[in-house]
């Protein structure tokens, strides 16, 4: 045996193998998960993009629902409110989507594609073929559609396919000074958007804390927060949770969603767990509007540090001490893997307290240092940040507005 077979293997080659590792037990505990399962009924998108592409209003042909948002703005700027509402009975289930499109034919536009989704629902529950599986699954669907069919809820976007997806709006969208956007992570569909139990670990929860929380830090300030589950995630904790895939289509959608939002309000990203990583790979290519991203949980964001982020945004991240986020690899080889640890100090993310959180889907629940934290960067007042212990610099260069006492200054726990 020559001296060469007993050298240590070379850094990059352990992280190739550790990769491996990771790979053979996503396989074996989760198997090849992805999206495209039989979650849910196919909504015949096809046929209704179609249907657009072939409609005219006042003789002038529709745009391509993939055009950015300022030119979907100006279109409907051109109309009168009377051919908007036109567009939103006929085509709900595209104008209803449509970033750059008013907000009020928006939800009037969801409202009916909601009330279609569930006459659909109904008549697939009384389907006497349909499985006792398929026909629980078809419940809580009725269920969910005639919940955000409430009137005091505003449905942004709508898209009952497969395991769907939906966005809502929490307090004036169209006069916010300060929008705050939550971004959530894997399993996230249209069942799982809210919930009873543990309601703060689904969209509707954290957006909803997080929005009464902004309130209460700044009520002078006009703030919305956008509970936005409207991207496909990951479906359990397998392949597509450890890939970028999923990410970089969520992505898109995300630079679409504040690109199209209405008026000069400046957005803050609350990105959690997998929502990180879109967040991360979305960074590079948003408006300079998103002044700030935080990220709690998070697995990575596809970057080895903030400069490699490509954004003018700050970077905010919150991991709590019993968070099983921080066991996971971090590293990305071959395209498995997240990159760097957003809470390392070489990351150079500004690092604030996630003190009184509990586990990974605890950063949104009242009375934690997190939520306080999310508010005051939500609403931009910065003094109210409480940094993790000992990274007293994560307010550094930004405008004190509120009073720091010497007690939360560099105290709290990450």
């Amino acid at each position: 045996m020559t001296s060469s077979d007993t050298a240590p293997l070379p850094h990059a080659l352990w992280r190739v193998m550790l990769a491996l590792v990771v790979v053979v037990v996503l396989v074996m505990t989760t198997g090849w998960t992805a999206v495209g399962r039989g979650d849910g009924p196919r909504e015949p998108r096809e046929a209704a993009m179609a249907a657009w592409r072939h409609d005219r209003i006042a003789y002038r042909t529709l745009p391509d629902p993939d055009e950015r948002p300022a030119a979907i703005s100006a279109f409907f700027g051109a109309l009168t409110e009377r051919q908007q509402d036109r567009l939103a009975v006929r085509h709900p289930y595209v104008v209803g989507n449509l970033d750059g499109a008013p907000l009020p034919v928006r939800y009037r536009a969801n409202r009916i594609a909601l009330r279609a989704a569930l006459d659909d629902e109904r008549d697939r529950a009384g389907d006497r073929r349909l499985s006792d599986d398929g026909h629980r699954q078809a419940v809580r669907r009725m269920h969910r559609f005639a919940a955000l069919l409430r009137p005091d809820r505003q449905i942004l976007a709508f898209d009952p396919a497969g395991r769907g997806r939906v966005a809502e709006v929490f307090g004036d969208l169209g006069r916010a000074e300060r929008v705050s956007v939550v971004v959530p992570g894997v399993d996230t569909n249209l069942l799982t958007f809210q919930k009873s139990a543990l309601k703060y670990t689904a969209p509707v929860g954290m957006a909803a804390s997080l929005y009464q929380a902004e309130r209460e830090t700044s009520p002078s300030t006009r703030t919305a927060v956008i509970a936005w589950a409207d991207y496909a995630s990951p479906a359990g904790v397998g392949m597509d949770a450890a890939t970028g895939r999923l990410a970089a289509t969520g992505a898109d959608r995300l630079v679409g969603l504040t690109e199209g939002l209405p008026g000069s309000s400046e957005v803050a990203l609350f990105c959690h767990s997998y929502g990180s990583v879109v967040c991360g790979v979305a960074a590079h290519k948003l408006p300079k509007r998103v002044t700030d991203v935080a990220v709690a949980g998070s697995p990575g964001m596809r970057a080895d540090d903030v400069a490699g982020l490509g954004t003018g945004a700050r970077v905010w991240a919150a991991r709590d001490a019993d968070d099983w986020i921080a066991d996971v690899p971090y590293l990305e080889v071959g395209g498995l893997g997240h990159g760097a640890d957003p809470v390392a100090p070489e990351f150079g993310a500004r690092l604030v307290s996630s003190h009184g959180a509990a586990g990974h889907a605890g950063y949104f629940v009242p009375g934690t240092d997190s939520l306080r934290n999310f508010a005051g960067i939500g609403v931009g007042a910065y003094g109210s940040v409480r940094c993790a212990a000992g990274q007293d610099g994560c307010r550094d260069g930004l405008p004190l507005d509120e009073p720091v006492s010497g007690e939360i200054s560099g105290t709290a726990k990450v």
